[in-house]
């Protein structure tokens, strides 16, 4: 197995042996802390631009199988982990991860020191990193690092989001809308449960949401800024205008995105929320929860907007959903649907066919 190397723009060198495609990646390197979902984390559109580091030790154990994918390829630009399973379960078939990483030339690194890399990622906050199979200037990757603009700094959003309108009749007496800004594929499969869809890319202006004849919308998860230049021009824009006509459900960057179409702002974390294992407390409960997001509503910034935090994390404090006061509009910044983790908050979606119930005249 070749040895190669994750380099970080603080200078620090993990060595490693290289496993998955045979290529270089750059990217903000995060950590996830779920136990199990590497399929579903490496598939979610919301981990566009990143490398991802898997702080359970062993991955691959199960191996891969075409239903756990949460869209049609790998999204991260990379992975590092402790120890990956080169004969996992046959419980799935046996196909091994280094063959899907293959698949889609994404590469990996393994006998990576992970505690101690999400340690230095926990105290310094997330950097840019490569993951590289030449050790000959190492030097020089540093230095280009840290010339290197953000991955947020692009519109990530454009990269996953669907090209067209879609529309799917599941029989149901409800339609709504979805605005795909990299949606998981749980999300849809949850709503087909109750709704007929019409997937909508994120550009869409809201007449064309309007006059579709939708009761509802969802705006979706996805990667990158949600104060990004283009997203303020196009989905914001969008969902400002929807606010006093569709009643409204954000997830994750769906939820930002609601918070700063109504007024409010965002900020990035020091490290974000990725795993299956984040405790919200929601209506006097705590849930544990399924996250994948670097960036939070800031609370403060919600004065005057109608909108009301009632949703925080009890890790850290954030805000980890809003409602609106007066206004048919609610959003969580956690995945009800899972895909993978509990499905402890699947309810949410029950209460957003609730409050289209309600809307109806």
């Amino acid at each position: 197995m070749a040895r190669g190397y994750l380099v970080l723009e603080d200078g620090t060198v993990y060595e490693g042996e290289l496993f998955g495609g045979v290529s270089d990646a750059c990217g903000e390197v995060v950590f996830g802390t779920g136990m199990c979902g590497y399929q579903e984390s490496l598939t979610d559109p919301s981990y566009e631009g990143q490398i991802l580091v898997m702080t359970y030790p062993l991955i691959g154990n199960y191996g891969i199988n075409e239903d756990f994918n949460q869209s049609s390829g790998i999204h991260v630009r990379g992975l590092v982990v402790r120890e990956y399973c080169t004969e996992p379960s046959p419980m799935y078939g046996g196909r091994t991860l280094d063959d899907f990483l293959k698949q889609f030339g994404v590469p990996g690194i393994s006998g990576i020191d992970t505690r101690d890399l999400v340690i230095r990622i926990r105290t310094g906050g997330t950097v840019k990193g490569m993951i590289t199979s030449d050790g000959s200037d190492l030097e020089g990757v540093i230095s280009n690092l840290k010339k290197m603009p953000a991955p947020s700094e692009s519109n990530l959003v454009a990269k996953v989001a669907c090209k067209e309108i879609t529309k799917e009749d599941m029989g149901k007496d409800i339609t709504v809308g979805l605005i795909d800004c990299g949606v998981k594929a749980g999300i849809p499969r949850d709503l087909k449960s109750r709704f007929n869809i019409i997937t909508f890319p994120y550009d869409t202006p809201a007449d064309v949401v309007v006059d579709s004849g939708v009761e509802g919308v969802l705006i979706s998860n996805g990667p990158g800024d949600p104060a990004h230049p283009d997203i303020a021009k196009t989905t914001v824009r969008t969902i400002d205008e929807l606010s006093s006509q569709l009643p409204l459900y954000g997830i994750c960057f769906g939820s930002q995105l609601i918070a700063i179409a109504m007024g409010g702002s965002t900020y990035k974390l020091k490290f974000g929320h990725r795993g299956t294992n984040q405790p919200v407390k929601y209506n006097g409960k705590v849930y544990i929860t399924s996250q994948n997001h670097g960036y939070a509503v800031d609370d403060h910034s919600l004065e005057g907007t109608g909108l009301i935090a009632d949703q925080f994390n009890i890790n850290d404090g954030s805000v980890e959903g809003v409602k609106h006061k007066d206004l048919p509009i609610f959003t969580s910044q956690y995945h009800p649907e899972a895909s993978a983790g509990p499905w402890d908050t699947m309810f949410l979606f029950d209460q957003f066919q609730r409050t289209i119930k309600g809307e109806r005249k």
